[in-house]
């Protein structure tokens, strides 16, 4: 299937000289979100994925079909005040500024093995930021997996020693 079809690129979007790149028309056809869900399911089957974690908030949307056709559990992290009990927080740096993730402090298990899920691998901040999180509570991280990778801004050497999916790249 030729996922490119269902991404909208927008220009000057959120600020002059981005690129936005807009899954929304993917999520909107069935058929191509299944099959982008099911080509991470299948890069995910022989890690012994026992967590998802996804970042805020189209990470939720990469990674809680990809949680339920593995049969295994999701963790969000999220922006700064958005979770109810203790947390741990790291701060980065975004392509277009600065941010926060936090996540529960029982969301991973010491020894959990865990796939990162997000729409995108940008700069790598956000995917470095979840994986500091991830490994502050003892998780193993065994892969990343993204439907886009934007190969212009070197996401993958921020992140380089860890495996890396990617369905599409720009």
């Amino acid at each position: 299937m030729d996922f490119y079809q269902y991404v909208a690129s927008i220009p000057d979007y959120p600020e002059k000289g981005i690129i936005f790149r807009d899954i929304t028309p993917l999520m909107a056809d069935g058929e191509a979100y299944r099959k982008a869900t099911q080509a991470i399911v299948d890069y995910a089957k022989n890690k012994d994925v026992e967590m998802i974690v996804g970042p805020e908030a189209r990470g939720f949307i990469v990674g809680c079909p990809v949680a339920y056709e593995l049969g295994v559990g999701f963790a969000p992290a999220r922006k700064k005040g958005k979770l109810p009990r203790e947390t741990v927080e790291v701060s980065y740096d975004l392509e277009y500024g600065q941010a926060s993730l936090n996540l529960h402090k029982d969301a991973i298990k010491k020894g959990q093995r865990v796939l990162i899920c997000d729409d995108l691998l940008a700069t790598g901040g956000t995917i470095q930021a979840t994986i500091d999180l991830v490994e502050s509570l003892g998780g193993i991280v065994v892969g990343t997996a993204f439907l886009i990778e934007l190969k212009d801004l070197k996401g993958r050497d921020r992140i380089k020693g860890y495996d890396i999916f990617t369905l599409m790249e720009y």
